[in-house]
């Protein structure tokens, strides 16, 4: 079983110059770590259900369980991984339209 991305809302920021707003609802099985990479602007996740371990650059590992939220900031190199358990979040990202929702970075970078 593959993670799955759902978007629910990718909308222009009114008021704002450039920016737009994703939300969308994120599952991921057991035993998956995504690529490494960054995001052109803020992300943040709330746990509906299970855990990830949060893995940021400079910062080491977050676990985020049920009920529990986190916060990518703009450009942090960055990834999640899930260990027995899979887990299903809603992830909320305020970026810079037009650029990519994802920049994958080489590890150990």
């Amino acid at each position: 079983m593959s993670p799955t991305m759902q978007d629910l809302i990718h909308t222009e920021l009114a008021g704002s110059d450039n920016l737009e707003v994703v939300m969308s609802v994120v599952e991921l099985p057991p035993g998956v770590s995504l690529p490494v990479h960054t995001h052109p602007g803020e992300e943040f996740a709330y746990v509906i259900d299970g855990s990830l371990v949060l893995w940021e650059e400079g910062k080491g590992d977050l676990i985020a369980r049920t009920g529990d939220y986190a916060k990518v900031p703009h450009g942090a190199v960055h990834t999640v991984r899930t260990e027995d358990e899979g887990c299903k979040i809603i992830v909320f990202r305020v970026h810079t339209a037009g650029q990519p929702e994802r920049t994958l970075v080489e590890a150990g970078v």
